[in-house]
């Protein structure tokens, strides 16, 4: 089989629609769907099911997909391996970032670095925290974290996050005591509300009157900014065009910050690739 009809099956699987598989494949969709069909009589057998609602995997077309994208991964591995003792630095660096840091302190990370090595591939992915391990484990090379959490390879330290109660009125947690404003919350990783609800009862505040659920953070935050509630975010959610709002650091009973720590993860395998090393070095210079 060609490696472009591994491509053609791996995509195809990832949009479960002929339309948009063409889109990224740059052909039309009668060429894409007679290539299909070639592949199918090639193995003799049906991959997808076509219907009006999209393609989906037959049992058989589970473990074809399964083996075109082992075959792709493998030849990238082995192509990266061929060049990692040359000069350039190229290949894929994959990323597996915790949503908060991968929306707010990133962005410049990745820009100082893809300009610094610019034939390096950027495979990102995102989540919670308690998420990143378990993409760690699946193959990523760099795990940037939240928390402090228990890995066995590499951990480097970040930098740390004071968190700020963020409100357009109030300007003291005791003024925060007396009020019946909602308190808007973002959805986020088990350990986060653990150190929010700490924080909560050291200081003996009341359980808010009225909470305001939200997916992401931020529109937690635009909400906070138009007065709707008070929200608790993180510094580097916050900039300087935020200056129209109180926003009051959290310390905990014996005067210190709340922070959140944010911590890199790799292990030695990965960092024998240039890419990876390269990344792990910028960051240890911003440092």
């Amino acid at each position: 089989m060609q490696r472009s009809d591994l491509q053609i099956l791996t995509i195809l699987a990832e949009e479960e629609n002929m339309r948009r598989a063409a889109e990224r494949l740059f052909v039309s969709q009668p060429a894409l769907s007679q290539r299909l069909q070639s592949i199918e009589e090639n193995w003799g057998t049906t991959i997808f099911v076509r219907s009006k609602r999209g393609l989906s995997l037959t049992a058989s077309g589970e473990k074809i997909v399964a083996f075109a994208k082992e075959t792709l991964s493998r030849e990238e591995q082995v192509r990266e391996d061929i060049v990692s003792n040359e000069t350039d630095i190229y290949g894929t660096l994959k990323l597996a970032v915790a949503t908060i840091t991968g929306q707010y302190w990133l962005p410049n990370v990745l820009k100082k670095f893809v300009e610094k090595y610019p034939l390096v591939k950027i495979s990102l992915v995102t989540g919670w925290s308690s998420e990143i391990l378990k993409y760690m484990y699946e193959g990523c090379h760099i795990g940037i974290i939240r928390g402090n959490p228990k890995w066995r390879g590499r951990k480097q330290h970040l930098f740390s996050d004071a968190l700020n109660l963020v409100d357009t009125s109030l300007s003291s947690i005791e003024e925060l005591r007396k009020s019946e404003k909602a308190y808007i919350q973002f959805r986020s990783d088990s350990s986060y509300y653990q150190e929010i609800q700490e924080w909560w009862h050291q200081h003996s505040l009341k359980p808010p009157d009225r909470t305001i659920y939200v997916d992401q953070i931020e529109t937690c935050k635009q909400m906070a900014l138009n007065g709707i509630g008070y929200a608790i975010l993180p510094s580097m959610s916050l900039t300087e065009k935020d200056d129209d709002v109180y926003k009051i650091p959290l310390k905990d009973k014996h005067g210190r910050l709340l922070t959140r720590e944010t911590w890199l993860l790799t292990y030695d395998e990965a960092l024998q690739h240039k890419q990876v090393k390269a990344f792990v070095d910028l960051l240890s210079n911003e440092s």
